[in-house]
């Protein structure tokens, strides 16, 4: 019996930024733009707000009640865009509502630079892909299951990582059918502008 799944991109405006993410591991991705080494100066980035991929972002803390002292940064390195014959393959059960959709993947490195262990599922929740048309989506939600992505398989969202330690992750989004993604971006708080890695050529 096929496990049912449903899954929906959060489609978000500046307003409207509250979903989850679900991580899932991810290698040998072709890129779109960038990869290169992160840099290892985080704190030098606080005030910078565009990022070339593969640059490591600005230094973020913890909003977790666990992990408030926690400090970390996310370095996205890569984005492939996918197809929906990758839609069709993964598993999912469509959404009628929200018409065709492809998925876009997002890998990136996580760093966690000082204080408490936390959870990867934690550090990067508030990634978003920014499409050409202006619709911010967030990461993909599945309950009920997991998506199967041929080139993203699904690691622990639960697995933590301690001062000093990274992980390369890989994070899946949905968008529509047509559309491109223009930038990968890191909500900030709705008083910071997101920073941003665009996919430009």
């Amino acid at each position: 019996m096929r496990m049912r799944t449903w899954t929906r991109a959060a489609t978000a405006t500046a307003a409207a930024l509250a979903a989850a993410a679900v991580l899932t591991g991810c290698n040998g991705l072709p890129q779109v733009n960038g990869g290169g080494a992160a840099s290892p100066k985080a704190g030098a980035n606080a005030k910078k707000t565009t990022f070339r991929l593969g640059e490591e972002g600005p230094l973020r803390e913890s909003q977790k009640l666990d992990s408030q002292d926690a400090k970390f940064t996310v370095t996205p390195l890569d984005v492939r865009i996918g197809t929906e014959t990758d839609m069709e393959n993964s598993g999912l059960q469509k959404d009628e509502k929200d018409g065709p959709q492809i998925p876009v993947f997002v890998r990136s490195t996580l760093n966690h630079k000082s204080g408490t262990p936390m959870k990867l599922g934690d550090m990067d929740g508030d990634l978003m892909v920014r499409t050409e048309s202006g619709q911010r989506t967030r990461a993909l939600i599945v309950l009920m299951g997991r998506a199967k992505w041929a080139d993203c398989p699904a690691t622990e969202s639960e697995k933590k990582l301690g001062p000093g330690q990274s992980e390369k992750i890989c994070t899946a989004f949905l968008i529509p059918a047509g559309q491109k993604p223009a930038a990968v971006e890191l909500f900030r708080g709705f008083n910071a502008q997101p920073a941003q890695w665009p996919l430009g050529a």
